[in-house]
């Protein structure tokens, strides 16, 4: 079962969201963040929350501006937008009363989920699958426009199928994202995942993290996966290992 839900972005638009409801006993809720041009159907975010679900830990997904069913234009959001409108998704959680105890996110969102967690109060524990340690690594996918970007303002890209508003705002805002120091200060329990044979974000991105981190803090290799998780069982199985790591941090009820 899954409820859709809205909320406004920190910027006014309206985002959509999904709930994954637990199935049979709750043993807690979360949240994840997906990657920076995906949206709450992709196969991490989507494969991975279902799965959650199924064993009891409720999960909330959602699209970024612009993406998806969200309102508005995805040139606006930047890694601060995105970091803001995850806080705020918790928010969302708490007030129907399920407070958001894990919060996890794959690619680019897995650094964002990093530097929303402390600004979550119910937040106990943070996951990680295949993201990048600099958030500014996004910008090899579009490094082609970036000087046409800073020069005139915007220009569009065409990624996945989708033609997006690339903005200097949003350049800018990458450009300056860091998680160096918001890592050791997470204060949480982390968990870091990654494929060694990731082309997208190389695992080296994965050992800088838990170098950074503090403990408690745990790796675990996803072994022939892909960066998007797409074979099949690849993201079932990331989700089983989140359930298991969890448990100790889980809200029951």
């Amino acid at each position: 079962m899954a409820e859709r839900v809205t909320f406004a972005s920190s910027t006014g638009p309206q985002l959509a969201g999904i709930i994954d409801e637990p199935q049979g006993e709750v043993r807690g809720w979360g949240l994840f963040v997906h990657g920076f041009t995906l949206g709450k159907d992709s196969p991490a975010a989507a494969r991975i929350c279902k799965q959650l679900a199924a064993e009891g830990i409720g999960m909330l997904r959602y699209d970024n501006l612009g993406l998806g069913d969200s309102e508005g234009d995805w040139g606006d959001g930047s890694f601060t937008v995105k970091v803001a409108d995850t806080v705020l998704a918790a928010e969302l959680m708490a007030t129907r009363g399920t407070p958001v105890a894990l919060v996890a996110g794959h690619s680019w969102g897995g650094a964002a989920a990093i530097a929303a967690a402390p600004e979550i109060p119910d937040a106990r524990a943070v996951v990680t699958a295949c993201a990048p340690f600099d958030p500014s690594h996004a910008e090899h996918h579009y490094d082609d426009l970036v000087d046409q970007v800073l020069q005139s303002g915007n220009a569009v890209w065409q990624v996945g199928g989708k033609r997006l508003n690339l903005k200097r705002g949003m350049v800018e805002d990458v450009r300056a994202a860091d998680l160096a120091h918001r890592i050791p200060e997470l204060g949480l329990p982390l968990l870091v995942m990654h494929s060694p044979t990731d082309n997208t974000v190389g695992i080296d991105n994965a050992s800088e993290i838990f170098r950074a981190a503090r403990h408690p803090r745990s790796f675990v290799s996803l072994e022939g996966s892909d960066h998007l998780l797409t074979k099949p069982g690849q993201a079932q199985r990331a989700a089983r290992i989140i359930s298991a790591w969890a448990e100790a941090y889980l809200t029951r009820g």
